[in-house]
């Protein structure tokens, strides 16, 4: 399959000013932003001792909650459409959260990539 067959939604990092008008944003902790289309997510403070996101301990984590509810308004047409998404991380720990909810979350997977 090519990038073009690709009907996943990119996903990229950056700030939230570079957002462009047809993008989300999906954003690490709290803040204000005045865009319809946001998500956010915030980690746990405590780290489990297991792989991030095990099945016994963490079946979806808080990134792929979040990028699920951002999917599910736009398929219900409660946010504006979007045609990529940009993370926006505050922390190392945020952005290898998205990262592996890229690639480990079945769920997220077959709907989001990471945009090279």
């Amino acid at each position: 399959m090519s990038d073009q067959d690709d009907g996943r939604i990119w996903v990229r990092f950056g700030a939230a000013d570079d957002a462009g008008p047809d993008e989300a944003l999906l954003i690490e902790g709290t803040g204000s932003t005045d865009r319809p289309a946001v998500a956010r997510f915030t980690l746990p403070d405590r780290v489990a001792t297991h792989p991030f996101g095990c099945a016994c301990c963490a079946p979806r984590g808080p990134v792929a909650t979040a990028l699920s509810q951002l999917f599910l308004a736009r398929a219900r047409g409660a946010v504006p459409w979007f045609r990529s998404v940009v993370a926006v991380t505050r922390s190392e720990a945020g952005a290898d959260a998205v990262r592996a909810a890229l690639t480990a979350d079945v769920v997220t997977a077959a709907r989001f990539r990471q945009d090279a």
